[in-house]
């Protein structure tokens, strides 16, 4: 299976079955992080009344200015920029993100002279608990684990998510491999299957939680290793407070996306894409006679075929088409989630 497949099942596999208490939800989104690193999968842990009490910002993202206003913005009016903490950036900027917060629904102005006056409607809610990374690696050879383990490292450095895992395929070994690559020990392991009736997947080795609340570790730069090798690894703090900051848009941005956001980026009204199996449901190119990746799916592959203009018009025999419809299912479920 493909890396791309293998990802989608993880995250099918994590929404259904991530952990819990019973007392608690999950969103599940695919590649998102920081401008250095990106996780394949993130998982972020809330509770049912976590996600009802954000659910009044919109479906949308908040950005980092949008957040500024919305976790910041007093319950009586004020002039804005004496309710708001210093934003490290131009006032302008923040005026328009006061507007656009207006727009959004969850903010009221009023003009008092040359004054513009904010009043929250909703308090933004602490609605993120925990936010896991899961790396996915279908194919760990000795060399993908080289590379993979020192990108774990920085992320057990950095602190950012509260865990850490590694996903992989099940093998006939009696060890799986992945436990005896030099993995992090902070890291843990997921072994994954993909039998007829769904995936399955089995923690191998528990991951221990990081510090997200202290003072994380960036590696910059570090010695490429052997005998001569005598220099020094570079790195710098990263601050708390950016973390914080961080760890909400990682969550921000997964709310807004999801994991089913994949047709996003592909080609659903080629005549020979399709849905399949309930659990995801996962792409399936027909023309190949298999799960096409993302990259393939594309208005260059050789396979496109545009679907008839007779599908997309008169509602037949799906109002819009069969690619309309695929996104419209991919919406609904992802709706559902939040």
């Amino acid at each position: 299976m493909k890396e791309f497949g293998f990802e989608l099942r993880v995250c099918a596999w994590a929404e259904r079955n991530w952990p819990s208490d019973g007392e608690r939800a999950t969103v599940v989104a695919r590649q998102l992080g920081t401008k250095h690193r990106r996780w394949d999968t993130v998982v972020v842990e809330t509770t049912p009344t976590g996600l009802t009490d954000r659910a009044p910002f919109g479906d949308e993202r908040l950005g980092s200015d949008l957040l500024h206003v919305a976790r910041n913005a007093p319950a009586s009016w004020a002039y804005y920029r004496e309710a708001l903490p210093e934003p490290g950036y131009p006032w302008r900027y923040v005026r328009e993100a006061v507007h656009r917060a207006e727009d959004r629904g969850f903010l009221e102005t009023r003009r008092s002279g040359n004054r513009i006056e904010i009043r929250r409607r909703y308090r933004y809610p602490g609605w993120v608990d925990r936010i896991v990374a899961i790396e996915n690696k279908p194919d760990l050879d000795a060399a993908a684990a080289r590379v993979l383990a020192e990108q774990l490292e920085h992320d057990v450095a950095l602190g950012l998510a509260d865990e850490v895992w590694l996903a992989t395929s099940t093998t006939d070994d009696r060890i799986e491999p992945a436990l005896l690559e030099a993995m992090p020990v902070e890291v843990g392991v997921l072994s994954v299957s993909d039998p007829e009736d769904g995936p399955r997947v089995e923690p191998i080795w528990r991951p221990r939680t990081l510090d997200t609340t202290g003072p994380g570790t960036r590696i910059l730069d570090r010695p490429a290793g052997g005998a001569a090798d005598r220099s020094a690894a570079r790195f710098e703090y990263a601050d708390p407070d950016w973390k914080r900051r961080k760890r909400l848009e990682i969550a921000e941005r997964a709310y807004e996306r999801g994991w089913r956001s994949y047709v996003g980026t592909m080609r659903p009204d080629c005549r020979g894409f399709e849905l399949r199996d309930p659990a995801g449901p996962f792409p399936w190119c027909e023309p190949k006679g298999r799960e096409q990746t993302a990259a393939e799916c594309s208005g260059d592959c050789r396979d496109f075929e545009p679907e008839p203009p007779g599908w997309r018009d008169r509602g037949w025999p799906i109002e819009g088409g069969p690619g309309k419809a695929a996104k419209r299912l991919l919406e609904r479920k992802r709706s559902r989630r939040r």
